[in-house]
């Protein structure tokens, strides 16, 4: 497939370029808002930028399949649908390789930025912080500099950037923890639900006197169930175990005299739709639940927005974060919060319970950010 991009002041004008240079059967393949010109990065003009392409080998058109052969597309028209299918989803996957490789050409530069305004971008960047955000951010910095006339230091810089991103995400943060009676754990396989789920009651039970019980609704592995039950005997909680539907009504009636009752579900792969379908039929999420999805930082984005995408038929509250000591990059943390608008309630940085869970607020993930010792 021919890709080709094209710039203009307007889509209609756009559009004109494609067509003139790609012909009639040029696709659009992504469209964004750009500023250029300017001087240091200010007084900049809006503009259109389109990426465009065409299939060097085209297929038939179909009315000209069906004056030529009318009576074998109608004979066989079970055979070129699936056919059709199968070029389509070929051509799709072959779409997204080319959309991905535009993305990472699509590079941000500091060309024409003040040297004292690089510091708090070039951190952002090595901590792959999205491009966007780097972006919105190296816009307020410039604006900050024009209303100082240039009279700013690299620290003075970095404070404003701590400032803009504090900003950007304390909305997120603000909603109290664990408000609710049930905390309900999700998440895929592998990302250490059930110690930090442990660590979260134990917290309870240790630092705020809470009385405390446990529910389980992963029988799909003894092991989790023993691993619960191992953390409840330690911290002396009763826990119960939902082997169906039936059974979560009644282990909530047995537990109506509890302050806090957590509930470790099974990790499973969470692109088989019918395990979220299955954990969302299961448990009822009333007012009373809760719902905080954990994922580890050490996954690629790509698979963590997908996961998000899988568990959004379930109210989420907060995302928490596990392995964050097995990582030296924590942009992620940042990107999908503000992909998402949800909140972080809390890291892991260990498999030490209680001691390796982190509450976390705006300024700790400010700080976590710029590369500060939290």
């Amino acid at each position: 497939m021919k890709v080709k991009k094209y710039q203009a002041s307007s889509m209609q004008e756009a559009m004109k370029k494609v067509r003139a240079d790609l012909g009639k059967q040029a696709v659009i393949l992504q469209s964004k808002t750009i500023y250029t010109g300017g001087f240091l990065g200010l007084f900049k003009k809006k503009a259109i930028e389109v990426v465009a392409g065409i299939d060097p080998n085209p297929r038939p058109e179909v009315k000209e399949k069906l004056r030529t052969t009318p009576v074998v597309e109608k004979k066989q028209s079970a055979v070129p649908a699936i056919n059709n299918a199968e070029v389509l989803a070929k051509e799709v996957k072959e779409l997204k390789k080319i959309l991905e490789q535009y993305s990472r050409n699509n590079k941000i530069t500091f060309e024409g930025i003040p040297e004292e305004l690089k510091p708090p971008l070039l951190t952002l960047k090595e901590q792959e912080v999205s491009t966007d955000l780097i972006i919105e951010l190296k816009q307020a910095l410039l604006s900050k500099w024009q209303e100082s006339k240039g009279h700013v230091d690299q620290q003075q810089s970095v404070i404003w950037a701590k400032e803009w991103l504090l900003n950007k995400i304390k909305p997120l943060q603000e909603s109290p923890l664990q408000k609710k009676k049930y905390i309900n754990i999700i998440g895929p396989t592998g990302v250490g639900k059930t110690t930090t789920l442990a660590k979260m009651a134990a917290d309870s039970v240790l630092e705020k006197g809470k009385k405390v019980a446990f529910i389980s609704t992963d029988t799909y592995r003894i092991a989790a169930i023993n691993q619960l039950k191992t953390y409840a005997d330690l911290l002396k909680v009763p826990m119960h175990v939902a082997y169906k539907a039936e059974d979560f009504p009644e282990a909530i009636k047995q537990l109506e005299d509890y302050d806090t009752v957590y509930i470790d579900t099974a990790g499973r792969n969470y692109r088989d739709e019918r395990y979220v379908k299955e954990l969302k039929n299961m448990i009822s999420f009333e007012e009373e639940v809760e719902s905080y999805l954990v994922m580890a930082l050490t996954s690629k984005e790509n698979d963590l927005k997908e996961i998000i995408e899988k568990f959004s038929l379930i109210p989420i509250e907060k995302f928490i974060f596990t392995k964050m000591d097995e990582t030296k990059t924590h942009g992620t943390l940042l990107n999908l919060m503000c992909h998402c608008q949800k909140g972080v309630a809390f890291m892991t940085n260990g498999q030490n319970v209680p001691d390796d869970l982190m509450e976390v607020d705006a300024e700790t993930i400010v700080d976590i950010m710029f590369g500060e010792n939290v």
